[in-house]
C-alpha cells in the first residue's frame, strides 16, 4: 500500500502563520516534515531551527505520520490523535472493539452529531492499513 502525503496547510489546526514557518525551511508538505523528524534527534533539532516547542511540532508530525494512512487521511487524523493514537504502529496495534467507542464519545462530544462519527467499519480499514503501513 502506497502511504498518502499532502500539503502542510491541511494539517488540523495549522496555522498561516506556521505554514509561512514550515515554508520558509523547505517543508511543503507531510513528506517532508516526516523526513526532517524521523528520529528524536533530528526532531529536536528541526524543533529549535523552527523556534517551536517540541511538544508542537511533535503533535504536526503525528497528524503527518496519522494522515499517512489513504483512508485516514487529513479528514480523521485529528480525530485519531484526539483519541489518543499518536502513530501508525500504535492505531496499527488498538484493537477494534476499544477504539471504536473512544472515537464515537470524542466525535458526538466535539460535533454533537451522531451521524457523522466513522463507523465500525470505517475505523476497521483504518487499522488494517496501519497494520499494513507499519509493515514497510
Amino acid at each position: 500500500m502506497k502511504p498518502c502525503y499532502w500539503s502542510i496547510e491541511k494539517i488540523p489546526g495549522l496555522s498561516a502563520t506556521d505554514q509561512k514557518l514550515l515554508n520558509q525551511h523547505g517543508i511543503k508538505t507531510t513528506f517532508d516534515l516526516l523526513k526532517r523528524s524521523q528520529t528524536t534527534q533530528s526532531k529536536q533539532l528541526l524543533a529549535s531551527q523552527l523556534k517551536l516547542s517540541l511538544m508542537q511540532l511533535s503533535k504536526w508530525v503525528a497528524l503527518a505520520d496519522l494522515g499517512r494512512i489513504p483512508s485516514v487521511n487529513y479528514q480523521y487524523c485529528g480525530l485519531l490523535l484526539h483519541s489518543g493514537i499518536i502513530s501508525v504502529v500504535q492505531l496499527a496495534q488498538t484493537p477494534l472493539a476499544r477504539l471504536h467507542p473512544t472515537i464515537k464519545r470524542l466525535h458526538v462530544a466535539t460535533m454533537q452529531r451522531k451521524d457523522l462519527v466513522p463507523t465500525v467499519g470505517q475505523v476497521r480499514k483504518w487499522i488494517e492499513e496501519a497494520k499494513l503501513l507499519s509493515m514497510n
